[in-house]
């Protein structure tokens, strides 16, 4: 959230130093029979090069804030987040990241994930990291995950974290419920 204010506070800064370049470096039009005279003055767009210098100064994905959590790697037995490595299962709310129980996919269930009976905030969806394959979920965890208000996106640990780091980058209400990679159950 504070990167978020950050580049908010300066955009408007960066903006006017755009609009006053381009007003302040008149573009001379040297072709004739354009309906345009030879030496007219238009205004100048910024270039292309002057954009990619500003995405330099305000990389929003290097200026993670030192309290979010983001994955940086996996293995086959567990994952590394903000530096640390983690073996086995990991269930993560937010900013909060905790061991989990399930050591196989056929142990994901309802009691398993029975905590988010009682969170509040409820996360609006949950990114079920099922190992090394995306597996069907079952009708029934199905329907225990929407009776907590949450949405389920179930998909292989790999693009799990990608999923979770990107929507907590974005500030919203997310949890990951992560197998290690090596599982295939």
């Amino acid at each position: 959230m504070a990167v978020r204010q950050r580049v908010a506070a300066k955009l408007p800064t960066l903006m006017r130093a755009l609009k006053n370049e381009s007003l302040t470096k008149p573009n001379i039009n040297h072709a004739a029979g354009r309906g345009m005279g030879i030496g007219a003055a238009q205004p100048r767009l910024p270039s292309l090069r002057r954009a990619f210098s500003l995405y330099d100064q305000i990389n929003l994905i290097d200026n993670v804030p030192e309290d979010q959590l983001r994955f940086q790697k996996f293995s086959d037995s567990g994952f590394t987040v903000n530096g640390v490595d983690y073996e086995g299962s990991l269930l993560c709310v937010g900013n909060l990241l905790m061991s989990w129980s399930p050591k196989r996919f056929s142990e994901v269930n309802a009691e398993s994930l029975s905590l988010f009976q009682t969170m509040r905030p409820i996360p609006e969806i949950l990114i079920l990291g099922c190992g090394k394959h995306i597996q069907p979920v079952s009708p029934g965890l199905r329907q225990f995950i929407r009776s907590t208000g949450m949405k389920l996106e179930a998909v292989d640990s790999r693009n799990a974290i990608s999923t979770y780091n990107i929507l907590n980058e974005e500030g919203r209400i997310v949890a990951a419920a992560l197998l290690p990679f090596g599982v295939e159950d």
